[in-house]
């Protein structure tokens, strides 16, 4: 069975100004990395759809929704700070709530068996986004828009969210924490923006802080430690991914020195881990990945996996 690939064009109307990092570009350096591999031919391709305010208002505060909407511009030259390095454009509202939409979707196509996988290329990503506050280039967190969505619509009891972005997941930690239903494993550098995730005591909360050069082997063998026991106990019946590939050591927005065939290996342990209890269901959400050929080259490793070639 191929894979959902779920996108949409206003993803690449969200702009930050010339010099900032997380730019359209990355998504058309997945596409062309998708179509030279061939890939591409084994996707089935779904436009994301328009989140509903009710949506986001299961993980995030009336508050900050409204203020959201509220601070987005309509004007194609104004930018809009809402956090120090985080800004709205015309385009951003519609492409926040295209990305919260897709994560909706692809639970919805994997829990009704229409598909076993699904992948999100949208942007802005969204795990730093917490209840009340953006941060780290993130409005709504798109993962946990997901995972409420799956908890509240579908027959199912256990998620787990597991975050391999160099950058803790501190939104999705914020969203989650304490609930029996989520257990949330994110590895990240530290310390390292935002500077959260080391001391962390929700009981369902595994945190993999790892230092700064942490290659492969050292990767994989804390997984090994820190995770799989535990994710396999638990008994997810879906397996939802913040998926960012900014570890890549050609990634100079951190300092982990992980190479696709890491991402290839953490990819498979995870779908193995959906096949033994989850029906194969797995909805993976881009996150970051800022050097657009490592990012290209990851990701296609990442779905490669998905669909089961690796």
């Amino acid at each position: 069975m191929n894979l959902a690939y779920i996108s949409h064009p206003d993803c690449l109307d969200h702009r930050m100004g010339a010099h900032h990092v997380e730019v359209p570009e990355r998504l058309h350096a997945i596409t062309d990395r998708l179509i030279a591999s061939g890939i591409e031919m084994l996707l089935t391709h779904y436009d994301a759809p328009l989140a509903e305010r009710e949506a986001l208002l299961r993980v995030h505060d009336a508050e900050y929704v409204e203020m959201i909407f509220a601070n987005a511009p309509t004007a194609s030259d104004v930018l809009t700070w809402v956090d120090g390095d985080t800004a709205m454009s015309a385009g951003t509202l519609k492409a926040a709530l295209r990305a919260a939409g897709a994560a909706m979707l692809g639970v919805d196509l994997v829990m009704t068996d229409k598909h076993h996988a699904a992948f999100c290329a949208v942007r802005p990503p969204g795990h730093h986004a917490e209840r009340h506050q953006a941060m780290g280039f993130c409005f709504f967190n798109n993962v946990a828009v997901g995972a409420a969505h799956a908890l509240a619509e579908h027959d199912i009891q256990r998620i787990a969210i597991v975050d391999f972005d160099v950058h803790h997941g501190n939104g999705t930690e914020d969203i989650f924490a304490g609930d029996e239903r989520v257990l949330f494993c994110s590895s990240f550098q530290h310390p390292f923006y935002p500077g959260s995730g080391a001391n962390s005591q929700a009981p369902n909360v595994l945190n993999l802080p790892l230092p700064a050069r942490t290659d492969g082997a050292a990767y994989r063998a804390a997984v090994e430690q820190g995770w799989l026991a535990r994710l396999d106990d638990f008994k997810p019946e879906l397996i939802m991914i913040s998926a960012g590939f900014d570890g890549h050591a050609e990634d100079d927005m951190a300092h982990f020195m992980l190479r696709e065939p890491d991402y290839a290996w953490i990819t498979r342990e995870l779908h193995d881990l959906a096949a033994r209890h989850a029906q194969d269901r797995v909805v993976s959400v881009l996150e970051g990945g800022y050097a657009l050929s490592a990012l290209g080259r990851s990701v296609g490793t990442h779905i490669d996996e998905l669909i089961g070639h690796g």
